[in-house]
């Protein structure tokens, strides 16, 4: 799958993501996906990521938001220029979704807070190869 990437207060998030075919079972609408998220910091102040806010859509029009602290249990500080990558899962009901959200941050320097948008990005099963 295609990357995405965007920049927003200055903030670059970057989202790659990947079919799990071993954990996913299509016979029980099933399908599980992981994303890689790469978080990196364009300011010349230190950032941290205190809270997500997901939004996913199932293609049979399903829609769930997931909302809480941190990513994978952490919540993660980046200085001027430094990045952070991590890995989390999806499941789906159907063989297409899209997801998109909010990162919420805080400027260290002066504790503001503020949002960095989320990238939409499809989350699609590959075509069977025979």
């Amino acid at each position: 799958m295609p990357m995405v990437s965007k920049i927003s207060e200055g903030v670059e998030i970057s989202v790659e993501t990947f079919y799990q075919a071993d954990y996913s079972n299509p016979l029980n609408s099933e399908f599980m996906f992981a994303y890689r998220i790469t978080i990196e910091n364009h300011n010349n102040f230190t950032v941290q990521l205190l809270r997500r806010h997901w939004f996913i859509f199932d293609s049979n029009g399903e829609h769930r938001e997931v909302e809480g602290e941190g990513v994978v249990g952490v919540q993660p500080v980046l200085n001027p220029g430094e990045s952070y990558q991590y890995v989390s899962g999806c499941n789906l009901r159907t063989e297409l979704g899209r997801m998109h959200g909010t990162y919420q941050m805080q400027n260290e320097y002066n504790k503001r807070l503020f949002s960095v948008n989320i990238p939409a990005f499809d989350m699609i099963v590959p075509a069977k190869m025979n």
